[in-house]
This record gives structure tokens, sequence and C-alpha cells, in this order.
């Protein structure tokens, strides 16, 4: 029997070539890389195919299933299909479980104002706590458990079923293209639970240069406390605007154009700063698909439910309830006539009108710098510090408020929604980028460059939209 000749990897597989056989190697160094890797599986796939023997018979599902996902024509699109999905069920479902939510914690409230002025406490103390404190958290909690308790368990479904590695390798093209790791698709969808996690994510990239555009790009995908900003606005605003059974699908559209401007400013912002302040050639990797496997529903709920919604729902009430007796204190400690709140306001007015936005919103932002889940209850208290109204029990109640008494439109809307997808990351995400860098520098550029960015494109959105006439 002839014994098979051994074929040597560091000539064969590394340079293409056996002794004595030169061949010209590419002179680019990235051509070159990509001439030893290609080399690299051609030998091992020979090695194979000489060595292991199986019978002959058609593709398997999984291998089908590949072919339509992971195709060229049709994978992005079912991508943008699936995640349009996701939305609708999201947006769909949380609008009668947040209504109910909010009706009973605000009936909650009611009672302890009776149980306060019973107790004769003094106004500013029940102000603090109640309308403060307890009414921030009762607006956090009853906004974003609702869509969190439905987005992140069709996540984890489309996660465990052994969808997300497909991301990846559809994303990966895109990724090389802007200069950056394919690994930071993973980074991104871990973002869209808490961009802090998609930063600690970033460890997978071994290059620390495409680490950190990793790292300081991540905030562009909204997190879970930017989505119910993102779900009511587009609800009462985009929704209402169409009549019928579409409404539900017109906002889930306004959701997701506003998430896929997310994951585009993550590419163009990517290819900027790899061929400007962190220049190099991306790296490669090797991607192994796993098999599709059906999902474990107990699991589901337990890592969807308690690990990431009561987790990042906890974390949330923690800060809104500080946040919110802040808030109350800047509405109502004043300053001559005026509140501190409605004065920052004022100063942030004139920058606001330009943007689409008015200077409440911008503060707004300011003061939810510790979690955004506080932005929507902080702007809700400087607007009724002015206004003799009731709790808002409901999105109508809000869309009242917002439309009839401080003159919204559906730009304001577009607006807000633009600016809380691309303006500075929480203060638990700079935290944890400045532990991941260990530079102030690269901590404070992730502040200021997405909040660049976001008011040049609200500035952009506003004057040309007002420019046109629409606005």
């Amino acid at each position: 029997m002839a014994k098979e000749k051994c074929i040597c990897p560091t000539s064969s597989c590394l340079g293409g070539t056996l002794p004595g056989r030169p061949t010209e190697l590419p002179a680019d160094e990235n051509a070159f890389r990509d001439h030893i890797v290609g080399n690299l599986y051609r030998c091992a796939e020979d090695i194979a195919a000489r060595a292991v023997s199986k019978p002959e018979k058609p593709a398997d599902l999984d291998r089908r299933i590949d072919d339509i996902v992971t195709s060229r024509r049709l994978g992005i699109p079912i991508m943008f299909v699936l995640l349009g999905v996701v939305l609708w069920l999201t947006v769909a479902g949380a609008n009668y479980p947040s209504e109910l939510l909010a009706s009973g914690l605000f009936a909650i409230q009611d009672r302890l104002t009776d149980l306060f002025g019973w107790l004769g406490a003094p106004g500013w103390l029940h102000g603090l706590v109640v309308v403060g404190m307890f009414g921030s958290t009762a607006w956090v909690v009853s906004v974003m458990l609702p869509p969190m308790a439905i987005f992140f368990p069709l996540f984890t479904i489309l996660e465990d079923l052994g969808f997300l590695p497909r991301v990846v390798f559809n994303l990966d093209r895109y990724f090389k293209w802007a200069g950056s790791h394919g690994k930071q698709a993973l980074t991104m969808s871990m973002g869209f639970g808490c961009n802090a996690a998609g930063v600690v994510a970033c460890r997978i990239i071994e290059s620390p240069r495409e680490r950190l555009i990793a790292i300081l790009t991540n905030t562009f995908v909204p997190c879970n406390g930017r989505f119910p900003i993102l779900i009511a606005l587009s609800t009462i605003f985009m929704g209402s605007a169409v009549a019928g059974g579409y409404s539900t699908v017109t906002a889930s559209a306004a959701v997701t154009g506003v998430v896929l401007t997310g994951v585009t400013a993550t590419f163009l912002v990517s290819r900027v700063l790899s061929r400007t302040l962190l220049r190099g050639l991306p790296s490669f990797f090797a991607l192994e698909l796993p098999p599709y496997r059906r999902p474990h529903i107990r699991q589901i709920l337990v890592r969807s439910l308690l690990d990431r919604t009561l987790f990042v729902l906890g974390r949330a009430v923690a800060v809104a309830a500080p946040a919110g007796a802040l808030a109350w204190l800047l509405a109502n400690v004043y300053s001559g006539d005026v509140s501190l709140l409605a004065r920052f306001a004022g100063c942030l007015e004139p920058l606001g009108r330009a943007m689409g936005l008015d200077g409440y919103i911008l503060a707004a932002f300011i003061i939810g710098l510790p979690a955004n889940e506080i932005v929507l209850p902080a702007l809700l208290m400087g607007y009724l510090s002015s206004d003799a109204l009731c709790e808002l029990e409901s999105l109508w109640a809000l869309k009242t408020l917002l439309v009839e008494h401080h003159g919204w439109t559906w730009l304001t809307a577009l607006s807000m929604m633009f600016f809380s997808l691309l303006h500075f990351p929480c203060g638990t995400t700079l935290v944890t980028i400045y532990k991941e860098t260990g530079s102030i520098k690269w901590t404070l550029f992730a502040l200021f460059m997405p909040l660049l960015l976001g008011i040049m494109v609200t500035l952009s959105l506003a004057q040309s939209i007002r420019f046109l006439g629409f606005g």
C-alpha cells in the first residue's frame, strides 16, 4: 500500500508552496494575510477530504436554512423583518399592560397623598417623597416593565435558537468595511439590553484598536432605558396619525427605523474612527455557526425575566427615586419668581428650539445622565411644575399634556427620538468605559462625541423640515 505523502503546514499552507516550487507572494500586507488564511483553510479542507469519508446525502435542514438566512440577497432583509416583528410585538403588547400599571401605581400615589395629609406632613415632604420619588419611580416601572418583559424574552429566543451567530456572519463584511471587527455585531446586540453590558462584552475582541472602536460606538444601540421613550413617542405620535389597525405597524416601523439609524451610525462612526484617530487594518476571525437548537422555555424565562428584566428594572428604580427627588427640588426651589429647573431650561431653550426640541427636554436629558430611564419622569416633572394637572395615567394623557399644553408636534417627537438615540451614554456606561479603557481621555470622548453627533443630526433634521415647510 502506498504511503501517503505528508503535507507540511509551514510550507504548503502558510506560503502556498512546496519545497523547490517557489511562488510569488502578495506584497500588500492585507492581501498577504488573506493569502495565508485562505491557504490554511484550503490545506485543512484537502486533509479532511482525504482523511474523512461519509456517505452522499442531501444537505441537512440546518444547511438548507443557512443557505437562506446567510445568503447575500436575503440575509439582511430577513434580519430587518425579524427585528420589525420583535418590535411590533413589543409595541402591540406593551400598551395595555403599561396603562394598567400606571393606573394602579398612581392610585397608590393618591392613597399616599391621603396618608401624608392625614399625618399632617408638610407639603415639601409630600412633594419630595410622593410626587418626586414615588411618582418618578411609578413612571419608570409602568413605562419600562411591559416593553422589557416582552422584548427580552423574544430577543433571548433568537439568541437561544442560534440566530445571533448568523447575524454576526451577515454583518461581518460591513464591519470589515468600517475597519472594525466582526465580533462587534455581538457586542452591539448586547447593547440592546444595556450599553454597559455591551461595553464589557467588547473583551471578546482581541485587537485593542478594534475593541476601543466597539466600546466607543456601542452607545448608538438603543438600550432598554431608551426603548420606552422610543415606543411611547412612536405610539402616541406616529401610530395615532394612522387610523385603524395600521397604527401599531406604523409605530413599530418608526422604532425600527430609529434602531436601524443607530446601526448605520455605528458603521459610519466606526469607519471614521478607523480612518482617523484609530487607524489600522481589520483583523480576521473564524466564526463557527452552531446548529439550530430548540429554545428552552424555562431557561428563557429565567434569563430574560429574572436575570435581565428585573435586574435592569431594579437598577432603574434605584436611580429613578433619588433622581426624581432631585428633579422635584429643581422644579420647586425658586430663584426669584422662577424655579431653578425653569431657569436652567430657559438657558437651553434657544438651542432646544433650533433642534426641534425645547429647553425642558434638554434639561431632562442632562438630569437623566445617571440613567436614561429617568429622562421622561424628569421631563414630566418640569412640565407639571407649571401646570395644575392631575397624574398622567396613560399614554394618551401624556399626549394631551405634550400637545395641548406644551405645543409638541410630530417633529418634536421625531427629534426627541433621534436625540435619545444619539446622545451621550448613561453614567453607568461611562463608568464602565473608564474601567475598560483606563483612560479619562477616551471616557470624555465617549461622552462628547455622541452628544455632538446628536446635536448635529437633530439640528439638521429640524432645520431641513422647517425649510421645506413640513414642520
